[in-house]
């Protein structure tokens, strides 16, 4: 019996990465990997605003920081969401883990296969980094903040389109260390029916 590709079992979050930026040639094929992704009747709708400036990624993560810190906690705040609320209160929230790549994900306000059409090209993207040896990680806190009217106004400077919601983005660089081991997978049940 043949297993799945070692790559989908190497593939991790990875939240800590060296200064050094993600070669150029390497990035482009990354993107070129996300490009191929499916979508819904092909409308191939998604948008990737690709950061490296440093000093834009600064920018960000302090509106970031800041917009997360005016908001309040609720019970039934989602647990990640209330660990990013948290930890910008106390001036030390990073969203990015300072990555030297951010890719930030859009697609069309309305369009109903948005989130999934995004996820997908996410998906090829992190797993081509993988096979590159780049590290990644999925980044949802921008989707977070989606109606925030200072990210926002941020990220329409940046490339975001009237008519576009963010849906996700990923952080890209060299990890300082990769996990070495399988991580064990315990979820994700699977029913047949035959």
């Amino acid at each position: 019996m043949t297993s799945c590709n070692k790559m989908f079992k190497a593939r991790r979050s990875i939240r800590s990465f060296d200064e050094r930026p993600v070669d150029e040639n390497v990035l482009a094929v990354i993107l070129e990997a996300g490009t191929y992704a499916p979508s819904g009747g092909n409308s191939q709708s998604t948008h990737r605003i690709v950061i490296t400036n440093p000093d834009v990624l600064d920018r960000l993560r302090n509106l970031v920081q800041q917009e997360f810190a005016k908001m309040e906690i609720k019970e039934d705040t989602y647990k990640s969401l209330k660990n990013s609320i948290s930890q910008s209160k106390q001036g030390s929230y990073v969203y990015d883990y300072h990555a030297p790549v951010l890719v930030v994900v859009a697609n069309k306000k309305g369009y109903g296969n948005g989130m999934a059409d995004s996820a997908m090209m996410i998906e090829n993207m992190l797993l081509q980094a993988t096979d590159l040896g780049i590290g990644s990680c999925y980044i949802n806190q921008l989707h977070w903040l989606d109606d925030n009217p200072v990210i926002h106004r941020e990220l329409m400077e940046l490339g975001l389109q009237e008519d576009e919601t963010i849906t996700g983005g990923v952080a890209f660089g060299y990890a300082t260390q990769w996990p070495k081991n399988e991580l064990k997978r315990t979820g994700n049940p699977i029913t047949f029916i035959r």
